[in-house]
């Protein structure tokens, strides 16, 4: 299936896909007329990271599954990978071999983190591994209605319209949650999960699959985000991701900075949804 990752060898995978980013300008290597394949040929990364071509050559095609640790490091200085994708290459290399993650079918939320939710009194969910919205409060979902128990921030930010009008920078944030995805999964590939999550993108989005052919990896970090709200207008906001324990997941709390008019449109927003979810609880019987 198109867009879905060679499980038996993602460390060729990732060579591949990286290799064809790196232009020959970029590391120095002059340019005479036309080039057959975008990036650099794997005789030049032999060359440049100190290798064989040959040797490379098998890293690529999987024969070769243990390169030392000098080596990892050669490439990923040839294709320019950052703290992030290096780490991730040495896990799929076995130079810094992952902890094995325990696979959970139903992925919950603690009962305590729950709690704190619903009383934090700024808009919060909790992430899953797979960036399924495990939980969340009335203020997140008054940002977004998609911020609810049981949608997939993946997929609503990549096929719903509605969501996607939401982020005036949509390019970038699919690019920076695309790589945090690939983080957080790591070479946990196999899980049926993941295998149904990417297939269903990578058929239904052209600019998924396009990053997820990139293998680009960055780790899951607080940020500034900005929102074009259909009330407020545009709002912009710090997003913190707190990891919880050693789950794989992400307490994501969204606040703005005090006495500023973010603040004040994200108060409207607040006493908007308290407002509708008392409303909701007096009509309840």
């Amino acid at each position: 299936m198109e867009g879905m990752t060679d499980t038996m060898n993602l460390l060729g995978e990732f060579l591949r896909a990286r290799r064809g980013l790196v232009t020959p300008e970029q590391v120095g290597i002059p340019v005479f007329g036309v080039r057959r394949v975008p990036g650099l040929r794997r005789e030049e990364v032999g060359m440049l990271s100190g290798i064989s071509s040959d040797y490379y050559l098998r890293l690529e095609q999987g024969r070769d599954r243990n390169p030392s640790a000098q080596v990892l490091a050669s490439i990923a200085r040839v294709l320019q990978l950052d703290e992030a994708g290096t780490a991730y290459m040495f896990s799929l290399g076995g130079g810094q071999p992952r902890l094995a993650r325990r696979r959970l079918l139903n992925e919950d939320a603690p009962v305590g983190i729950r709690v704190l939710i619903d009383e934090i009194g700024m808009p919060a969910f909790v992430e899953g591994r797979y960036f399924d919205v495990l939980a969340a409060n009335q203020l997140a979902a008054a940002l977004s209605p998609r911020l609810v128990p049981g949608g997939n921030r993946l997929r609503d930010l990549f096929l719903d319209p509605v969501e996607q009008s939401l982020y005036p920078d949509w390019d970038e944030v699919t690019a920076q949650i695309v790589a945090g995805f690939r983080e957080s999964v790591g070479t946990d590939v196999d899980d049926p999960g993941f295998v149904d999550l990417v297939g269903n993108l990578s058929l239904s989005s052209p600019r998924f699959r396009e990053l997820w052919g990139r293998h680009d990896v960055a780790p899951r970090e607080s940020e500034t985000m900005s929102l074009n709200h259909p009330d407020v207008g545009l709002l912009v906001l710090y997003r913190e991701k707190l990891a919880i324990g050693a789950t794989g997941h992400m307490l994501v709390v969204y606040h703005a900075e005090p006495n500023s008019d973010n603040a004040e449109k994200l108060a409207l927003i607040s006493s908007y949804a308290l407002q509708t979810q008392e409303s909701n609880t007096q009509l309840k019987p």
